[in-house]
């Protein structure tokens, strides 16, 4: 344990360096230096007294001030919104194998895509000297990956990406240009989404994938057929009872950039004794384990998920070595199932 300073607190360089009558910064630079002498900050004689009180008074560095590129621990720390989310969940499970792999290990802390209790939950991975970050709960409207850059930390970002950081990712824009191809492929013309939350890459990328795609085919939609909510069962409820209680015309397909999302859209539907697949389409993102396995099994984008977390882990051992890495999106594969092509395989039995 520390010793106790004359004011009664832990022993600092501070307080070392007013003992000895230097300049803290010298007293650093000795303690922190691998070499005999703290290049050129002190004397021979000067760094053996600074090291001789450090012993005496019990001195150790603050973990937290260490620096995370040269003070190893082989522990990594990720960052989601929710581990409660299945997508979220199996990303994890890729990271704790990849890191196994690497002689590391990886825990992980919820942030509730909240913009505080992320900077809270970094700073409690920092004080437990992680070697590195992997931030699965990034926003784009945030200045948190700046800040940590500023500080040197080093960070991969993990689902979501931002420009400019190295990033682990489906190719969202891809997956949403899937789901328009398909859909107007089964005839539907009259289309809405439920995209998720604007703050998210998830949500922007599918979003834009699919409006891009739907009107170089020739489709039109209007915002207001494009409803912003959560990426739960609740949000995507709430969504989709927006988009059939709206003036205009019920869509014939809807498709939500997530599973759960998707499944609150057909609980809205069921509520208004709809039938998904023969009276609305509906297509999910993700392909979780429970979209094939539903009453009316889902269609669904299906996201490498594990990969994106064992890339994830690839990526911070580059940034670790020193590394610049480009940014991975690995890519998506449509599943169609009855949710989106019930009505066409009744059309074809009634010819």
């Amino acid at each position: 344990m520390k010793e106790k300073a004359d004011g009664g607190g832990t022993v600092t360089l501070k307080d070392l360096a007013r003992e000895l009558g230097v300049h803290p910064s010298t007293v650093s630079r000795v303690l922190h230096s691998g070499s005999d002498v703290a290049k050129g900050a002190a004397s021979a004689a000067t760094a053996e007294r600074v090291r001789e009180l450090a012993r005496k008074r019990g001195y150790s560095p603050d973990p937290q001030a260490a620096s995370l590129r040269t003070r190893r621990t082989k522990l990594l720390g990720v960052i989601v919104p929710r581990l409660s989310d299945l997508v979220l969940a199996i990303m994890y499970e890729g990271i704790d194998e990849a890191s196994a792999e690497v002689g590391y290990s990886a825990f992980v802390m919820n942030s509730r895509d909240d913009p505080d209790e992320q900077r809270r939950k970094i700073d409690l991975m920092l004080a437990r000297r992680v070697d590195g970050l992997i931030i699965g709960d990034a926003h784009l409207d945030g200045g948190l990956l700046q800040e940590l850059t500023e500080r040197k930390v080093p960070f991969v970002l993990m689902n979501r990406r931002v420009t400019g950081y190295p990033s682990a990712t489906c190719d969202d824009v891809v997956g949403g240009e899937l789901v328009a191809g398909h859909l107007w492929e089964m005839g539907h013309r009259q289309v809405a989404v439920i995209a998720g939350e604007p703050y998210a890459s998830t949500a922007v990328d599918r979003t834009a994938g699919f409006l891009d795609r739907w009107r170089s085919l020739g489709g039109t939609i209007s915002d207001d057929d494009v409803v912003w909510s959560r990426f739960d069962t609740a949000g995507g409820r709430e969504a989709g009872e927006k988009i059939l209680a709206g003036g205009r015309p019920r869509p014939t397909a809807i498709f939500a950039v997530n599973d759960f999302a998707a499944i609150g859209a057909m609980g809205a539907l069921r509520a208004r004794g709809l039938t998904v697949g023969q009276d609305v389409a509906v297509v999910g993102y993700n392909d979780t384990s429970l979209a094939a396995e539903l009453p009316i099994p889902l269609t669904s984008v299906h996201s490498p998920m594990a990969d994106i977390g064992r890339t994830a882990v690839q990526l911070i051992q580059a940034v670790l070595r020193g590394e610049k890495p480009e940014p991975v999106q690995l890519e998506p594969t449509l599943f169609v199932r009855e949710s989106s092509a019930a009505r066409a395989a009744a059309e074809m039995a009634a010819t």
